[in-house]
């Protein structure tokens, strides 16, 4: 395949940006570049470039000049003979890339198409029918379109493995490059092979040498460097070990040479070079020796058309922070160059430089500050520009969490910055105005996501959250707007489904349908005896305490008064929806004590009762909106606790029962007339077409008078109804099996199970369904796949592309419908459907038939069926065993049956307890998944328990099953007997207590964080697919022990609690040491686990633990530490005696209803969770050797050098910097020899050291100096003499910038 024809103009007017810009693929990684060789030996040395993985550091990676030796532009057959695979290899993925637009565009036709043919089907069929067989005719076209695109796309991709086929070296590409003659060029992958057989035998060591020594030509074109820089990193890459044993007195002069290149492409290339060479800390001390510090300086100050050099030099500082140590080994001058960049509004590395300080920041903090970075920083979190802000809040609040780190932060206001663009807001809109008030609000919701954030926040009684909420009343639409879709997004309020409807207008009484959501939910949700104690979420305990912040703050009166100055009716509504949600979750998550007095709205009545005021009636009608609003909030769902479902699933059960009988009994009693105009209307009698009948009235007979024996009989003997409908989904008529899967045309599998069902309930329909023709047809299309039968066929009915592309799938839908019932499963052992079953089971080669014969059956029944799936779980393919495992989710789930029968969740977890030993651990994983979720209720638990599963092959996998069955004695026993709970205990008290701590604050930031997760990537056919649930409290082995009374004693001989306590006690203040912090939290999430259980009751009573974990909450200087000890005592009030040693010690717990403790406490003195001790800056902790350097540095024996050292001081002054750059000018034309010297240029950058200076200053002053002396001081060629006589500042510098 030819390549496109490049333009030789275009490449001549490139600029240097363009030039150098890496070739990428579109999954990301870097294509090879070209290179050229002029010294290179027949072995074709080393002349490759770097591919693959980015360098460390990095955000690109290749360099790639485009003059050829002799300066000349390449013609384009020398392209062509370059980058063939390259070219190949970016055209399919130009074409695979269109290809994929085309079928998403065609995708998107084909669901209109789909959606708007179910709206028609719905409608009557005289009028539509023209529209649509127009419709469907499109559809047609649209599902033929995909099946081109998607065949074609499958061609691209195939061609494009067949391009990457041949082992991927680099200097395969480059071959034409090492051959005398071109006319006569091998084929491409002959030379490949030979490249790649010469490559195996040479040493690296060696194609090292000879690299290096390639460099030491002089006078070359700057390609020519730039091939060997790229073919060095290259080998870098494949060799790691080999920049272990570099010499550095030969490869740090080759590099010298390269920084010091008039070419921008030279010095990059050198920069890229360096930073694959780094191994460890003393390298990078070797590499400062090089005098880098002012080299990087001086590319940094360059002007934007530097582009790749500076790009270069910013990843050179960036990969010492990858290095162990590496921080240690940025000075601060260099630190003060990317803070000059970082606040260059126009500089294109701006942002790249501010992800380095924020890193940097939580490196070393005293190097940050110390070189003026925190006010760039702080910007850069206000400003609302920085796309990535919420990364410079983390590390903000990163250094607020303990006190000798929060030392950094000089004034404490550092995070009140993105509040000022909502405080400063005027009336004037503009859309950039509400792009940067929305990324602010982003940032303020990240701060308000972590403790250290809240508590700092909270700070001056509640100052910035007070003046967030004082915003509401600027009159200002889109500044409100942002600031309510905020508050909504900080309390984490989902808005209910009819939301939008109700802020568009409509009235709260139109949604009929809400009333019954509520139940249906609950419904869905509720499972049989499940243990509470399982999902404890502190997600909802975090919640309440910011609700409660936010109260505290004046949140309500905030919203009431926006109520009563509406800007704009949506404003109001979303005011009042805002106002109305606050309230519910008040009421669920809050103490009594705080919810009774916001609920009467004091506020409002106040204004409601003024009868002498107009203003009274808006008071009125928000009372009114907002009672509509909560009954409505009420109605639309349940609450987001656990408050008093385990009494209402079944009651509602009982209900919904009763309801659906009725209904069903309602719709069985037609009368004969009735039930013969409603056979007519179905069009059935009337037309064998299928696309006539109503499909919507059929299904209602079919559910309704059908189930009445009567009217069945009299639908099969004495009209055509049944032999009509049961004859379309003949397999050997090719109706039902022709026709399109699509989601409209689901509906014809829908009827078909509805009629499976309906015959089944029956015994005329029995006999009549059983003697039918469609089983019989239906039997003859398996046996085709029944090895057994000795049947085939050239085009078999369940081939991969009719089940792909026709309802052909959906007959195992209504096979499956009959094995819910015994008599339908007596219909198919009849037709030996079964023994097919079997067999199919067995093949090999049709992974997707299995998956559709075994989703679609039903299990409940004891039998044949059962057999199948248990034979799948062993002896199928690993993919097959995995499914059919998930399948047993729901049946494993549902509740155990009355002692003495043996019902199908017994039969499910015995077959999952098997799973537990397949050989391959994926499997397994599921099987345990499964179980675990099967042991939230306790008669499960110890059926499990019964089954005596061995779990110590598993390790780690099947740690949390044997967990949960420490909760029942039955399972203490069988694991006692294990010799498990002994040593799980030590290892729990010795360490797993730590890695709680980790696994559990992961879990909170994870799920405070908001990712959305991804889609799974496979179709799931189980109820719920497997999401992980985060800010739940994972199981704690202590917790677990402390269910039952053997334990409790255990714990009580082992003495781990009073361990526990004596570490709370000793160091509960500390407030500096990492380990101990860390251990100290350990013991809190064990004490409170632990006195989260009832029978944990005598533990806290025999000692004053609570008081310390309230002392902990309420004065420990180290933030996070707060927020443990709050959710911990959250555990604890979970239980009653719990709630009483909290209102002992001034703290208040929520209850339920039912007078039930929901795990949410709060103190009673609300302000005492967030009084923190204000910090004050400490000037030993940041201080540097500032006076003396600059003494030093602006002093010179030298009249003239000492007014050039004067003026350039001040450049960093705003008024005085116009009339330096000039006498400097002036001095610079009269040639003044302080130009030229090196000591005077050291003095400068001491001086730019010490200084804050704007990026352009400081490219202005060194640009004044001669190039001569950066390649004196860099090559140490400093004249003695000028040495001698400026000793001083020599010996202060040693050629680069320190750090004191």
């Amino acid at each position: 395949m030819t390549p496109p024809a490049r333009s030789v103009n275009a490449q001549a007017d490139a600029d240097h940006v363009s030039l150098l810009a890496p070739s990428r693929n579109r999954d990301g990684r870097s294509l090879p570049s070209t290179a050229s060789s002029v010294m290179a030996s027949s072995r074709g040395q080393a002349s490759t470039y770097a591919t693959a993985r980015e360098a460390p550091g990095s955000f690109n990676s290749q360099l790639r000049p485009t003059t050829s030796h002799d300066g000349r532009l390449r013609p384009d057959f020398d392209n062509y003979a370059i980058i063939v695979g390259e070219d190949d290899s970016t055209n399919t993925e130009q074409r695979q890339a269109e290809l994929q637009d085309q079928i998403e565009k065609e995708t998107k036709i084909k669901i209109g198409s789909e959606n708007l043919l179910e709206a028609l089907n719905a409608k009557n069929a005289k009028n539509t029918a023209g529209q649509r067989l127009q419709v469907e005719e499109q559809l047609n076209i649209s599902n033929r379109k995909l099946a081109q695109l998607k065949s074609g796309l499958a061609a691209e991709i195939q061609r494009a493995r067949d391009i990457k086929s041949p082992p991927p070296d680099p200097q395969s590409r480059l071959s034409y490059l090492f051959r005398r003659n071109l006319s006569r060029s091998p084929s491409r992958h002959v030379a490949k092979k030979q490249e790649e057989e010469e490559d195996e035998t040479e040493s690296p060591t060696f194609v090292l040498a000879e690299v290096l020594q390639a460099l030491e030509a002089d006078n070359m074109q700057p390609e020519y460097y730039v091939e060997r820089a790229n073919s060095l990193v290259d080998l870098l890459k494949r060799h790691p070990t080999l920049k272990y044993d570099l010499a550095w007195s030969i490869f740090g002069l080759r590099m010298q040479m390269m920084l010091l290149s008039d070419s921008r492409e030279v010095v990059a290339a050198a920069y890229r070079v360096m930073r694959y060479a780094f191994t460890d800390r003393k390298s990078l001390q070797i590499i400062r020796g090089l005098h880098t510090d002012y080299l990087v300086i001086l590319s940094l100050v360059k002007e934007s058309k530097a582009s790749v050099e500076r790009e270069q030099a910013l990843k050179f500082v960036r990969a010492f922070l990858d290095v162990k140590g590496g921080v240690e080994e940025i000075s601060r001058a260099v630190v003060r160059i990317i803070v000059a960049v970082a606040e260059h509004t126009d500089d294109r590395l701006r942002n790249i430089a501010t992800l380095t300080l924020a890193e940097i920041l939580i490196r070393k903090p005293e190097l940050l500050v110390a070189a003026g970075g925190m006010g760039t920083l702080t910007d850069a979190l206000g400003e609302g520009n920085y796309h990535a802000a919420e990364s410079v809040g983390t590390a903000l609040v990163y250094l607020l969490d303990t006190p000798h780190r929060r030392q950094f932060l000089r004034s404490g206001h550092e995070l009140e910055s993105p509040f000022a663009m909502f405080t400063d807001a005027g009336t004037a809109h503009s859309h950039l105005h509400e792009e940067k008030l929305k990324a602010n609000a982003k940032v303020i919701a990240s701060l308000l996501r972590s403790w250290p954030g809240l508590l700092t926040l909270c700070m001056d009684s509640f100052l910035p959250i007070r003046s967030l909420l004082m915003s509401l009343q600027i009159p200002t639409p889109h500044v409100r707007n942002v600031l309510l879709e905020l508050l909504f997004d900080i309390l984490r309020i989902k808005p209910p489904s009819w939301s939008s409807s109700f802020l568009a207008g409509r009235r709260l009484t139109t949604y009929g349908r809400v009333t019954n959501l509520k139940n249906q939910a609950i419904q869905e949700s509720s499972s049989a005896s499940q243990d509470p104690t399982n999902k404890w979420n502190l997600l909802e305990h975090y919640v309440a305490v910011v609700l409660a912040a936010f109260l505290h703050a004046g949140l309500v009166p905030a919203l009431l008064q926006a109520e009563e100055d509406p800007l704009t009716l949506p404003l109001k509504r979303k005011t009042t929806l805002l106002l109305g949600e606050i309230l519910k979750m008040a009421n669920e998550l809050l103490p009594s004590s705080w919810s009774s007095e916001l609920q009467v709205l004091p506020q409002l009545l106040q204004s409601a009762s003024k009868f002498t005021t107009e203003d009274r009636f808006v008071a009125i009608g928000t009372i009114y909106q907002v009672d509509s609003v909560n009954r409505t909030l009420y109605r639309s769902g349940n609450s987001s606790l656990y408050t008093s479902k385990a009494q209402t699933p079944k009651e509602n059960d009982s209900v919904s029962r009763q309801t659906d009988q009725s209904k069903a009994q309602v719709a069985m009693q037609v009368d004969e007339p009735t039930f013969r105009a409603m056979l007519v209307d179905t069009q059935v009698l009337a037309t064998v077409s299928f696309q006539k009948w109503r499909w919507d009235l059929i299904q209602t007979i079919i559910e309704g008078p059908l189930l009445n024996s009567k009217r069945l009989e009299e639908a099969i003997k004495a009209t055509k109804f049944i032999h009509r409908l049961l004859g379309f989904y003949r397999p050997f008529k090719y109706r039902f099996s022709d026709v399109k899967n699509t989601k409209p045309n689901q509906r014809y599998v829908r009827a078909g199970c509805a009629l499976m069902n309906t015959l089944l309930q029956n015994p005329e329909g029995v006999r009549y369904l059983g003697d039918s023709k469609f089983i019989r047809q239906l039997a003859e299309c398996l046996s085709h796949f029944d090895r057994m039968s000795g049947l085939t066929s050239e085009s078999p009915m369940f081939q991969v592309d009719r089940m792909n592309e026709t309802l052909t799938g959906g007959y195992f839908a209504l096979l499956g419908a009959l094995t819910k019932d015994p008599k339908g499963i007596q219909i198919l052992e009849r037709w030996r459907v079964l023994n097919m079953f079997y067999h199919i089971i067995e093949l090999h080669d049709r992974d997707d038939l299995i998956r559709t014969l075994l989703s679609n059956m039903d299990y409940t029944l004891d039998g044949h069926i059962r057999i199948i799936i248990s034979k799948a779980m062993t002896s199928c393919s690993k993919e097959i065993r995995i499914f059919a495992t998930r399948l047993l989710r729901k049946y494993a789930t549902r509740p155990m049956q009355p002692s003495g029968s043996s019902g199908v969740a017994e039969w499910a977890i015995k077959l999952l307890v098997t799973q537990l030993y397949d050989p391959d651990v994926e499997v397994c994983e599921v099987a345990i998944k499964i179980l675990e979720e099967a042991c939230n209720q306790t008669e499960s638990l110890e059926f499990v328990v019964k089954c005596r599963p061995a779990l110590d092959h598993l390790g780690e996998i099947g740690a949390p099953l044997l967990l949960r069955f420490l909760s029942t004695s039955v399972g203490y026993h069988y694991l006692d007997g294990l010799d498990y709970i002994t040593r799980e205990m030590d290892d729990w008290f010795l360490g797993r207590n730590d890695t709680y701590v980790a696994l559990i604050e992961a879990s909170m930031a994870r799920a405070l964080a908001d990712i959305p997760e991804k889609p799974p990537s496979h179709p799931s056919y189980d109820d719920a697919p497997e999401t992980l649930e985060y800010g739940i409290v994972p199981p704690h082995f202590y917790r677990e022990l402390t269910r039952t009374k053997e334990g409790c004693k255990l714990l009580k001989q082992k003495g781990h609690f009073d361990e526990f306590v004596a570490t709370i006690r000793d160091f509960a203040m500390e407030n500096d040491d990492p380990e101990i912090i860390l251990k100290l939290k350990g013991c809190l999430w064990a004490v409170g686990n632990v006195g989260s259980m009832e029978l944990g009751a005598p533990f806290l009573e025999s000692s004053d633990v609570v008081n310390w974990i309230v002392q902990i909450a309420e004065r420990s200087e180290v933030m996070s530490l707060r927020g443990t000890a709050f959710y911990v005592l959250g555990l604890i009030s979970r239980s009653l005696h719990g709630q009483e040693i909290l209102l002992e010690c001034g703290w208040d717990g929520a209850l339920n209803e039912a007078g039930e403790a929901l795990g949410f406490c709060l103190p009673l003195n609300f302000g005492k969770l967030f009084s923190m001790t204000p910090w004050r800056t400490k000037p030993d902790s940041i201080s540097w050797k500032r006076k003396a350097e600059v003494r030093v540095a602006v002093t010179d024996s030298d009249p003239v050098n000492a007014r050039i050292l004067k003026l350039a001081t001040d450049l960093g002054n705003t008024v005085l910097a116009k009339k330096a750059a000039n006498d400097l000018q002036a001095i610079k034309a009269k040639k003044a020899s302080g130009f030229t010297k090196p000591a005077i240029f050291h003095k400068v950058m001491q001086v730019l050291e010490a200084h804050h200076f704007r990026l352009p200053a400081c490219r202005f002053v060194l640009d004044l100096f001669d190039k001569s002396v950066l390649q004196q001081i860099v090559l140490e060629e400093e004249d003695q003499s000028e040495e001698s006589t400026d000793s001083e500042s020599a010996s202060d510098t040693d050629g680069a910038p320190k750090i004191s």
